[in-house]
């Protein structure tokens, strides 16, 4: 029971240091921008950092109707809170456009959210220069230029940057070798930047597993046998990453370099 009193105490004593209500709620009025935002798992994180009062730059490449839409549910319910940015993040001499685009609208930024992906089976006997160039230029290349076009405003904001790496980084995927390369760097992105861009930015990743299947490139077979092996037996949400990252951005003050598994348990799995 002394012992008991004794860690009571201490817990009483540090509570003034602890998070309060307030505190948590303090992202509102803050700016994100989001590759790849328009549908998806993108469209859930804007959805979500838009609730807690964040006002988004949502970038797409081609779904313009899904930014669209996506666009006018959110400012019905908070007005010329989102802006919409297209951009082919391949083409890198655009990329310091689209922080001068954030900047111009909002006045600063405060998460970097490297969402946008591609996708697909490259086989090795298959595998061309033209995949390979598409799936290191969106998976790895793109976000660390564009990351570098935004230091400068996430180091005045002492803002964050949040990468969606993939468990196949460490575990790579059959058939997918570019991809599986693409994610193991964009993981190593997450570590290297940590300390390039810190003390001033934090920069984590998370590593979904069955979330939403690809919309192409897995078949009916190959999704099963990921099931099989996953430990919860079944696919997540979109929701369970976008909280995943809210955690990272609101309240993870001393967390950087590091990778979240969302992943049921597959990772776990031999």
């Amino acid at each position: 029971m002394v012992a008991r009193a004794i860690v009571e105490d201490s817990l009483t004593e540090q509570a003034p240091n602890a998070p309060s209500g307030s505190d948590l709620a303090s992202i509102a009025g803050k700016v994100a921008l989001i590759t790849g935002g328009a549908h998806r798992i993108g469209a859930c994180i804007a959805r979500l950092l838009h609730a807690q009062g964040v006002n988004l730059t949502v970038h797409y490449r081609s779904s313009e109707a899904d930014a669209v839409a996506l666009q006018q549910g959110l400012e019905a319910q908070r007005p010329d809170s989102v802006q919409l940015l297209q951009a082919d993040l391949a083409e890198l001499e655009r990329l310091p456009a689209m922080i001068d685009a954030v900047q111009a609208r909002f006045g600063r930024l405060d998460l970097l959210v490297n969402n946008a992906s591609s996708f697909y089976p490259t086989p090795l006997d298959q595998a061309n220069e033209a995949q390979w160039d598409e799936l290191i230029g969106s998976n790895l290349k793109g976000p660390f230029f564009l990351t570098r076009a935004a230091a400068p405003l996430l180091r005045a904001s002492g803002g964050a940057v949040v990468n969606l790496v993939d468990i196949h980084a460490q575990r790579p995927l059959k058939d997918h070798p570019i991809y599986s390369i693409a994610k193991a760097g964009n993981a190593m992105m997450v570590q290297t930047l940590a300390r390039e861009l810190g003390p001033e930015v934090r920069v984590n990743g998370i590593a979904p597993g069955a979330i939403l299947w690809p919309e192409q490139g897995l078949s009916d077979a190959l999704k099963d046998e990921i099931l099989a092996r996953t430990a919860l037996g079944r696919p997540g949400s979109p929701d369970d990453i976008a909280r995943t990252l809210l955690f990272l951005f609101r309240d993870a003050d001393y967390i950087t370099g590091q990778i979240i598994a969302v992943d049921g348990g597959r990772t776990l799995q031999q």
